[in-house]
């Protein structure tokens, strides 16, 4: 129904990068691409050296961390689970609302999946071996404080279970700033693991350019077993990556095409009559007028956008909707004219 509309259709469903690649990213993957040896999975010198700064400067650790490069973050993810060992007598801790590759890892790996946002819920009976948090939320763009992540790392540390915080859009924030689990675990980060990725700060999701930082323990294990299956980043794209790392001025830049498409999109949906829950983060918006995920997906249809049902991210979310800032300022100003129009009409 979407693409049928005479306008064209506007896909606000996915967070898929538009824009270029930086250019300085660019050159620095066609100088490395004489490439003929295998690259190393532990990265190269140079951006072992870049991650642990960028760490250093942006997760605010005062901690030793290790780092590692990672074929993007989902790959992580969803192999996070099988990586640490964990099987059918584990739970993996999950948020009730969140990015569906946190489930389908646990599932990979045998292990139970526990959905909840409140882990005082879990008593001696849970044989908890991973906890997700993820701060920026995807869907929602919710911002975690520090007393929460204390408070889960906390927890984790008395029963033996590992942390994993999914990070990636926190260089993307509108309100506030965003807490690295890094920052509050204290003078150590054992069972701490902070996941990162390139792909939304640099435009690099075609590059596959992640990285996990934290334990040094837990780091060096993965890269032992990430060694022998042959996940291993690419020497090119590791060249580009310390490109990405070492500049944040090509990160401003993408941050504010970001914030002027958010607020085109937020106040031609308020006009339209939705609520806008959380969002303060990220690369969507939370979207609800109080009624079923897929009602409000057939009405963005019949006005040529295509959003994503709440439904998709847990069953909380079933009276919400995700649209997704990663479109050109040409097919916003699309979407934005749509539902102005509408807000006009009624």
């Amino acid at each position: 129904m979407a693409a049928a509309h005479p306008g064209g259709l506007v896909d606000l469903s996915m967070g898929t990068p538009v824009d270029p690649v930086p250019a300085a990213i660019r050159a620095a993957l066609a100088t490395a691409a004489d490439a003929p040896g295998y690259p190393l999975t532990a990265g190269t010198p140079a951006l072992r050296a870049a991650l642990t700064g960028w760490v250093r400067r942006t997760c605010g650790s005062p901690a030793d961390v290790g780092v590692l490069p990672t074929i993007g973050s989902k790959e992580l993810i969803a192999a996070l689970p099988t990586l640490l060992g964990l099987g059918p007598d584990d739970e993996v801790v999950i948020p009730r609302l969140c990015y569906p590759t946190y489930e389908v890892g646990a599932l990979l790996a045998g292990c139970r999946v526990v959905r909840s946002d409140s882990l005082v819920a879990l008593g001696p009976g849970h044989r908890v071996g991973l906890v997700w948090l993820n701060s920026p939320s995807n869907p929602t763009g919710q911002v975690l404080p520090p007393a929460h992540l204390r408070k889960v790392v906390e927890w984790a540390r008395d029963r033996r279970a590992v942390v994993a915080s999914d990070e990636c859009y926190a260089p993307l924030t509108w309100d506030g700033t965003p807490a690295s689990v890094l920052s509050v675990c204290g003078a150590s980060a054992t069972g701490v693991l902070a996941v990162h990725s390139l792909s939304k700060r640099s435009n690099l999701a075609g590059y596959r350019a992640g990285f996990v930082a934290g334990d040094p323990a837990l780091v060096q294990s993965l890269l032992a077993t990430r060694k022998h299956s042959g996940m291993i980043v690419p020497a090119p794209v590791q060249a580009a990556m310390v490109a990405a790392v070492s500049d944040e001025s090509h990160v401003d830049d993408q941050r504010d095409r970001y914030r002027a498409r958010r607020a085109r999109l937020w106040a031609a949906l308020t006009a339209a009559g939705f609520a806008i829950s959380h969002s303060e983060a990220g690369l969507y918006l939370w979207v609800t007028r109080d009624e079923d995920s897929w009602s409000t997906v057939d009405w963005f249809a019949q006005r040529g956008i295509l959003v994503a049902p709440g439904t998709f991210y847990g069953p909380t979310g079933a009276r919400h909707v995700r649209v997704a800032l990663t479109a050109s300022d040409e097919r916003v100003g699309a979407a934005a004219e749509r539902l102005s129009a509408d807000s006009a009409r009624s």
